[in-house]
């Protein structure tokens, strides 16, 4: 007998809040890039480039959300550790001169990101275990 359990709701909420996030952070960056670069210090090119990655992104999730796709998950979530890492070599390489108001920014974006890659880990091991049949 399987359990029946809420788990697959916790990782398709986690799928969706970070689809939700990264959608309006597309658009944010795609329609404020010019009046945002003087602020972070950040290349407009870049933080365009970014916002028009996430777009496609966030609907990614939203159809991923709606299946049964534990490989597509895992590699969510590893696209997710990959950013939060990228996010603090950008800082540290030198490329990009950010100002504070900027670094805190990247910083913020990348705990963010470290967060839903957590949740969906999370969301996807419940899931998982929740398709384990119960022993007698």
């Amino acid at each position: 007998m399987v359990t029946p359990s809420k788990s697959p709701n916790a990782l398709r909420n986690a799928l969706l809040l970070d689809a939700g996030a990264s959608g309006t952070m597309g658009l944010l960056l795609l329609a404020a890039g010019s009046a945002l670069e003087p602020l972070l210090g950040l290349p407009v090119d870049l933080l365009r480039g970014v916002g028009a990655f996430l777009i496609p992104f966030a609907a990614t999730l939203v159809w991923v959300s709606s299946r049964r796709a534990a490989g597509l998950v895992r590699a969510i979530v590893w696209g997710n550790v990959l950013w939060v890492v990228a996010s603090i070599v950008l800082l540290v390489s030198g490329l990009v001169q950010p100002t504070v108001l900027g670094e805190v920014f990247v910083l913020v974006q990348a705990a963010a990101v470290a967060g839903f890659a957590y949740l969906e880990q999370r969301g996807l091991r419940r899931a998982q275990a929740s398709l384990i049949p119960e022993r007698a």
